[in-house]
Order: C-alpha cells, then structure tokens, then sequence
C-alpha cells in the first residue's frame, strides 16, 4: 500500500511532464525507482544528463529543482527555481521552496521576501503566516511576528507550534488573557502535549497563579518532563503557598550542576519555615558558595596588581587581603608581605604576612623565598 501511495505521489507531482519530457528521452520508470529508493543525487545527474541546457521548460526546471532539493543540493535547486520564479512569479510552490531553502541557510530577509510574495497571493496559506511569525520572532519584529502568528491562529487554532509562539509575545506584551484563549483552544485537541503545557506553566507562573502552576507542572512530571524549567517553577510555585516540604522535595529532584543560588536559598527558607535549622544553615552555606564566583580571588588579584603597578601601594594591599578572603595563596602572602617590607614601610604586617607565607607551608620549588623570608624575618624582629 505505502509502494501504490509513493509511486502515486511521484507521478501526481510530476504529472503532465511526461508527454514534455519525452523530448529529453527521460525514462520515467528508472527515474521512480531511484525516488523510490532515495538515490536523488543519482536522480539529479542522470536528469542532467538527459535533460541538456538550455532548459525553458518550466516542469523539467521544476523536476530538476525538487530533485536537487531532496539530494541536499540547496544552492543548485535554488537556481532552478529562480529560473521558474522569472518565468512564473505568482508560482506558490516554487516561491515556498526558495522561502524554505534561504531560511534553512539563515538569509532571514530573502526568506521573508519570499513569504511575503506568497501571502500577497495566498492570503489563507497556514504554513506562509506560521513560517513569517517564526521568522519576524528572531529578528525580534514582535509586531510583525504577532501579526502573522495571530493569522495562522485563526486559519488553525490547533497548531501548538504558533499557539505557543503567539502565546509568548502575548505574555510578554502583558495580555495573560488573550495568551490563556489561544493555549486552551490548542490543548483542546491535544491535552498531552508537552510543548503547550510547558507554555501554560509559564504563562500561569508570570501571572502568579501558583496553584495552577503546580497542577500542570506535576502534569509535565506525569508524563516523563522532569526538565530543570519545570522543577524550577515548580518548588519555587510550592515555597509561594509557603509548602515547603514539596518545595524541597522539588529542588531536590534536581540534579546539583543544575542548583543555582536561588534553589539554594528557596530549600534554605523552606527548611527554616519548617524549623529544620541544620538543613537551613547547610543550604544557606550553599547559597553563599554559589552567589560567589570561584574566581572572585584573581579578581582581586588582578586589581591588586594593577594598583601595585601604579605606586597606590595601599590600595593594592587592600585588594591583595581580599583576595586572601576568598582563596589563600602563599604566593600572595609573599607578595602582600613584600608590599608591607619595602613600599609601605609597615614592619607589623610586613612580620604578620611573612609568618603567614611560612605558615603556608610552601612548596620546596620556592626554597629561596624561604629562605629569604627565614632572613628577614630575623631582622625585622631585632
């Protein structure tokens, strides 16, 4: 059955070229069985071959340009239907097929043209306005993108790619109302997809309505969707109705890379509210550890050295001690000692940092800084 439909196909998308093509000798029968089997690079060298140029026939252009198409030859198919475009500029298909292929190479502007040229033509074409929203919606044209999402909404209502779309410039234009309309229509005929309630759950969280949220967001987690954005939403839905035992058991389902200083601090509050201070403290701890950078100490290291360089000698041992704060280095206990020594003149730090470099227990590589530091140190103290 799937052989009679596939052969039905090729030949109801190339029909009336047979009596044309007779003239090129194509042997259709060699030409089904190679679309048949997939081979349309075979198919595009042998229509080549048989078909010579200068070709003004508008079918074998077409023949030759889907061919081309389907054996991932972008750039050649879209050749032959510029050729059919100058003869014909009112064809949809041929204006949809280079549509298609410049917005696949990422050339968003002749995409556009060539939508645009085809609604003028076609002004109930579904895919032309859901492609055009797609489109606006990466160059952020949002009046534009809403224009044309909203009149695929209409021609189809259950689509839940442009509902999704449209129901996102919706939100972020402030219309919740409108957004909940186009989402409930869509999962109206299909109430499992994933896609529509993860856009449900957002639009229900931006607007506060935490109960709702939790609802689908468990919906999600039912049907295999244990994604960081929904156990995101959903524990910090759960700590807003202030149940923290679900809050926590939320956040917990996430995997640690994924924690972030807020589902810390959210878990912390939740173990607090439940008067677990131990666990409170331990989350708190965490939410420290992650709101601070780990390289919070070359930070400072780098301003030390650069006020170091420009004589402001105080500044550099501020910023050298704060970078002591976030990760000691005996190197830079060395460096904030020697800064105490000679520039600043400051014999107790200069004694407090050189102890603290040997305190350190540096590595035996640095023996001549010990020893040196052992020297001075004695005559520091006489």
């Amino acid at each position: 059955m799937k052989k009679f439909f596939f052969l039905f196909l090729i030949i109801t998308l190339f029909s009336g070229t047979i009596t044309k093509a007779q003239q090129y000798n194509i042997n259709d029968a060699l030409l089904i069985d190679l679309y048949q089997n997939q081979h349309y690079a075979d198919a595009a060298e042998y229509l080549k071959k048989v078909c010579p140029e200068p070709i003004t026939n508008v079918k074998i252009l077409n023949r030759l340009a889907y061919t081309c198409q389907m054996a991932g030859k972008p750039l050649e198919a879209e050749k032959y239907y510029e050729r059919i475009y100058r003869q014909d500029t009112t064809n949809i298909p041929v204006l949809l097929n280079l549509a298609l292929i410049n917005s696949n190479r990422e050339n968003k502007p002749k995409a556009i043209f060539y939508y645009e040229k085809a609604g003028s033509i076609d002004n109930r074409n579904f895919q032309v306005y859901k492609q055009l929203g797609r489109l606006y919606m990466e160059k952020t044209d949002t009046a534009n993108s809403y224009k044309n999402l909203s009149k695929a909404n209409i021609i189809n209502p259950e689509d839940p790619d442009v509902a999704c779309d449209l129901s996102f410039i919706l939100i972020n234009t402030k219309k919740p109302k409108q957004a909940e309309m186009v989402l409930v229509r869509a999962l109206a005929a299909d109430s499992t997809n994933l896609f529509l309630l993860r856009a449900v759950v957002n639009l229900m969280y931006t607007s506060s309505r935490f109960k709702e949220t939790i609802i689908t967001c468990n919906k999600l987690v039912e049907l295999g969707d244990q994604s960081i954005q929904v156990l995101n939403k959903l524990g910090s839905s759960y700590y807003m109705l202030k149940n923290y035992e679900c809050c926590i058991e939320s956040f917990g389902m996430m995997p640690d890379i994924y924690q972030t200083e807020r589902t810390y601090y959210l878990t912390a509050m939740s173990y607090k509210g439940l008067k677990r201070y131990k666990e409170s403290l331990d989350y708190l701890e965490r939410t420290l550890t992650q709101a601070i950078s780990p390289y919070m100490d070359v930070y400072y290291n780098e301003i030390a050295e650069n006020y170091d360089i420009k004589k402001q000698y105080k500044a550099a041992a501020a910023n050298y001690q704060k970078s002591l704060y976030f990760k000691e280095h005996d190197v830079i206990y060395y460096t904030l000692a020697n800064l105490y020594d000679k520039d600043l003149k400051d014999k107790n730090n200069a004694i407090k940092y050189y102890k603290k470099y040997l305190a350190s227990k540096p590595p035996l590589k640095q023996k001549e800084y010990i020893v040196y530091v052992q020297s001075r140190l004695n005559e520091l103290k006489k």
